[in-house]
């Protein structure tokens, strides 16, 4: 059985509150000046769980994943009465990854050992820089040190931890990515998220960008950067196994893997995603996204489900092509097959070889290259047409 056929089911649950909002997000997180009632959410995540849980029985999972917004303002006794109501109503397997996202503030660090003790056994801290400029600029309230000190605290606290960056920033230059990234890869351990910084709609970087206000790396400069990127996480033993994660081998985050391979995942809490196969069938769901009617909705119904698609084979083929390619693993053409009803073309699969944007494996499993990388969406449009 290859990688991304073996049995595997995730769960997502997000917590969708911030202190406050980052110019570039256009993640589903609200700020709240008021104190969130957490005990009467973490009931609405308990009853959605097993909403859920109902609908897709007979499940072991495999991974956890405390997304958000940031998951790190909650309390450990929420984390964990979160934690609990998955056990109740799914088997969870013995090696069970549990992973948190958490800001790397001194405040927030304080809590790991509570989060250890209710069953987190992985972190993933949104550092985004390592300077304080660049902080500042991104929104970000902590400082590099503070940043610093908390990894050194998920260290002593967690088997795992993580760490995320955003480079293609504004008067980046290669030779300072290269240097913080020589010191994030010391700090690191085992594995590292990296994100080029992309101009999202209806965010202030947007409307900043638009106006001129705001200017990024152009094109050659942010190809520069992603090499220097590849490059130095290579030599020093983090190569890349998703084109924006990379990981010591066999420390790869096993829930990202879930999404990525096309596997089974329930989305819990405002604004999750949720693919769920049902009779037979895949089911693509998504809940409301804004907290208090989620909240209400949950309290009335026992979910806060607000769509609930079925994909057809050449729809869940797709999110496999699509989702699969960005893997250094790559995809299995005869899973695509079984998917779609239809084989990959030949005749495309030969071109994007000759361009050395894929490789095909002896046995023909289909990978892309790190020259094809840059241009993912061009060669997944290729494939899937």
């Amino acid at each position: 059985m290859s990688a991304d056929a073996k049995q595997a089911f995730g769960v997502y649950v997000h917590w969708p509150f911030c202190l406050s909002k980052c110019p570039y997000c256009d993640f589903n997180s609200h700020v709240r000046h008021a104190p969130i009632d957490e005990f009467r959410f973490a009931r609405a995540f308990e009853r959605e769980i097993e909403t859920t849980a109902a609908r897709a029985p007979g499940r072991e999972v495999t991974s956890i994943f405390l997304g958000g917004g940031t998951p790190s303002l909650m309390q450990p006794q929420t984390v964990g009465a979160i934690l609990n109501a998955i056990a109740r109503h799914w088997r969870v397997a013995g090696d069970v990854e549990v992973t948190l996202e958490a800001n790397p503030t001194s405040v927030e660090a304080t809590r790991f050992r509570g989060y250890r003790d209710a069953g987190v056994n992985r972190v993933s801290l949104g550092v985004q820089a390592l300077d304080d400029a660049s902080l500042k600029a991104l929104g970000r309230l902590h400082t590099a040190r503070e940043a610093l000190d908390a990894v050194a605290i998920a260290r002593s606290v967690f088997d795992r931890y993580s760490f995320d960056l955003i480079y293609a920033r504004p008067d980046q230059t290669p030779q300072m990515w290269e240097d913080e990234l020589k010191l994030a890869v010391a700090e690191a351990a085992e594995h590292l998220s990296l994100y080029q910084l992309t101009i999202e709609p209806e965010t202030p970087f947007f409307g900043l960008h638009a106006a001129g206000k705001l200017k990024i790396p152009d094109e050659a400069v942010a190809r520069a950067l992603y090499d220097v990127t590849q490059d130095v996480c290579a030599k020093l033993g983090l190569p890349s196994y998703e084109i924006s994660n990379h990981a010591r081998p066999g420390a790869e985050c096993k829930h990202n893997l879930v999404y990525w391979r096309g596997q089974e995942y329930a989305g819990i809490g405002p604004g999750a995603h949720g693919r769920l196969d049902i009779d037979g069938i895949r089911h693509a769901i998504a809940t409301e996204k804004r907290p208090e009617t989620w909240l209400m909705r949950v309290e009335a119904q026992g979910h806060g489900v607000t769509s609930d698609e079925l994909l057809n084979s050449e729809e869940r083929a797709d999110e496999y092509l699509l989702m699969g390619l960005r893997l250094a693993e790559g995809i299995d053409p005869v899973r695509y097959r079984a998917l779609s009803g239809r084989a990959l073309d030949p005749r495309r699969i030969e071109i994007l070889r000759d361009e050395g944007a894929i490789t095909v494996d002896p046995d023909g499993r289909v990978r892309v290259t790190m020259q094809g990388f840059p241009v993912l969406d061009a060669v997944v449009a290729d494939l899937a047409a």
